[in-house]
């Protein structure tokens, strides 16, 4: 009797009934039954439990539920079919609608996404994941399936060590390593550690911006040109500093390397901290590598990196690179245990990047973004060579510059066209040209040579050190989002958008000569 009672228990599925009402057992099931097939519970073709588990969860004996089913068989109520075991009917009984309050229509999805900031997920490498997947499972210790150390598991933080090392510059040992998330996650942790106020650079991602006031951060807006942040600007009231030194975002280009310099004299002047978004370091196109501003002084800068880029948002890993004061309390406001990211995807990713796989899916991704990059380019040449595109040496994006007043007629025409893509003003600091020293206005004694700047000229495209003057319209394109078979539909609808070329201005009357 225990030996099929257990067996029925790990078998079968669970369907707890109440069974109310005295007299016959059977007739008993059979009404609960009706009643959950009636209700809704049990919808058409909901496979039942075999008579069996039913039974042993139930107290009865097993020919009564056999009984049970075989007559709800008869009358139409189930279905038994060999091989698939026994079901509701379809449609057993007309159903009662349940009146649901209306809900606003969701917008339509766009037909083209030129948005950027995410890679098209069919290109994850789901095979080589796959194969990390299970030789990290195989190898995996026990301890990897108990609470996990909101430090990060040591197999991937010595992984990214030897990275960040090799592919960023980044000196740190794997103890000041510390995995979250993501970036945002990374942001939220430094905000609760360090508090006070941020400066950040006047074109960012509002949701990075939102996060800190979030977290009590105020940022004030530092400007941007051609040689990236205007860090001539920061204070000893700064507590901290947020750049993305390797390739401005949204804008484009790096960070110069006298700027790089003086950010890193700020913080050891001040002890402010200096956070390197590092969102896409590892693509580059037209020039050598930027290493990370973090090789230059560990103590006090962080960097912060993840994978969303490269491989996927969906896998939820990042990194801190932390100053060795920093550790502690990072780890202390994470919470005694990991939360936030998967062990389990952890040691996959660990064991990613040690079997070279990462390196080979983040070159061969280099190559497509390249490629696309140039078919966007080549594309606006063609049919739109009134325009520039700027900010294309590196990353996942580019700056399309458009005429003075047309930028959200240009977002407006591209929604006309299924077109998701965004304006470069949805990027700029709300506090962007407001008081002294505002964006754009160059300032005596800025470092790394303000005014040197190359001008306009009669180049569209330029890769090395070229992002537009600050506070211009212009539409932020994310090539890296389309599948390979929508990419040039998208690119036709994007061309589609643009503002016609500019009338020229006539040029004033000349004078009569002098007799």
């Amino acid at each position: 009797m225990d030996s099929w009672v257990n067996s029925a228990e790990i078998l079968g599925s669970d369907l707890p009934l109440e069974l109310s009402g005295t007299g016959n057992r059977r007739a008993v099931l059979m009404d609960a039954l009706r009643e959950a097939v009636r209700s809704g519970r049990l919808a058409p073709g909901t496979r039942l439990p075999p008579y069996r588990s039913l039974a042993a969860d139930l107290g009865l004996a097993r020919n009564t539920v056999a009984d049970a089913y075989a007559e709800l068989v008869a009358e139409g109520w189930l279905a038994a079919r060999q091989g698939s075991g026994t079901r509701v009917a379809e449609r057993a009984v007309p159903v009662t609608p349940v009146h649901r309050p209306r809900t606003p229509e969701r917008a339509a999805r766009p037909v083209h996404d030129l948005v950027q900031g995410q890679p098209d997920p069919s290109v994850f490498p789901r095979t080589a994941w796959l194969a990390s997947a299970r030789r990290a499972l195989a190898a995996a210790p026990d301890d990897a399936f108990g609470p996990g150390d909101p430090h990060g598991r040591p197999e991937l933080r010595r992984a990214l060590a030897g990275y960040l090392a090799r592919v960023r510059g980044v000196r740190a040992a794997p103890e000041r390593i510390v995995l979250c998330s993501g970036a945002a996650h990374g942001l939220r942790l430094l905000a609760e550690v360090v508090g006070g106020s941020w400066a950040a650079e006047e074109y960012g991602l509002p949701f990075h911006r939102e996060l800190l006031a979030s977290h009590g951060v105020g940022t004030r807006p530092l400007g941007v040109d051609a040689d990236g942040a205007r860090v001539d600007g920061l204070t000893r009231r700064d507590r901290a500093v947020l750049l993305t030194p390797a390739h401005q975002f949204p804008t484009g280009g790096p960070l110069h390397p006298a700027r790089r310099a003086a950010v890193v004299d700020w913080a050891r002047a001040t002890g402010g901290l200096v956070v390197e978004d590092d969102y896409d370091g590892e693509f580059r196109y037209d020039r050598q590598p930027v290493g990370a501003v973090q090789g230059l002084d560990p103590e006090h800068v962080v960097l912060v990196g993840s994978v969303s880029k490269s491989l996927s948002p969906a896998l939820r890993i990042g990194w801190m690179v932390l100053p060795q004061r920093l550790v502690a309390p990072v780890v202390a406001a994470k919470g005694e245990r990991e939360q936030f990211s998967s062990a389990t995807e952890q040691l996959t990713l660990a064991d990613f990047v040690e079997s070279g796989a990462y390196d080979r899916q983040v070159r061969r991704m280099r190559q497509r973004h390249r490629r696309r990059r140039d078919q966007l380019v080549a594309a606006l040449h063609a049919r739109a060579p009134h325009v520039r595109v700027t900010g294309i040496a590196a990353g996942l994006h580019a700056v399309v510059e458009l005429p003075p007043g047309t930028e959200r007629s240009a977002v407006r025409a591209a929604a006309r066209q299924g077109l998701a893509v965004e304006g470069l003003g949805d990027y700029l600091h709300p506090g962007a040209g407001r008081g002294p020293g505002a964006p754009g206005t160059p300032r005596a004694g800025a470092v790394g040579g303000v005014g040197a700047a190359g001008g306009a000229g009669s180049v569209r495209a330029r890769a090395a050190g070229d992002t537009l003057v600050p506070q211009h319209d212009g539409l932020v394109v994310g090539y890296a989002t389309p599948a390979e078979s929508a990419y040039q539909e998208a690119l036709d609808a994007l061309c589609r958008s643009l503002p016609p070329v500019s009338p020229p201005v006539p040029a004033p009357p000349r004078p009569p000569a002098a007799p």
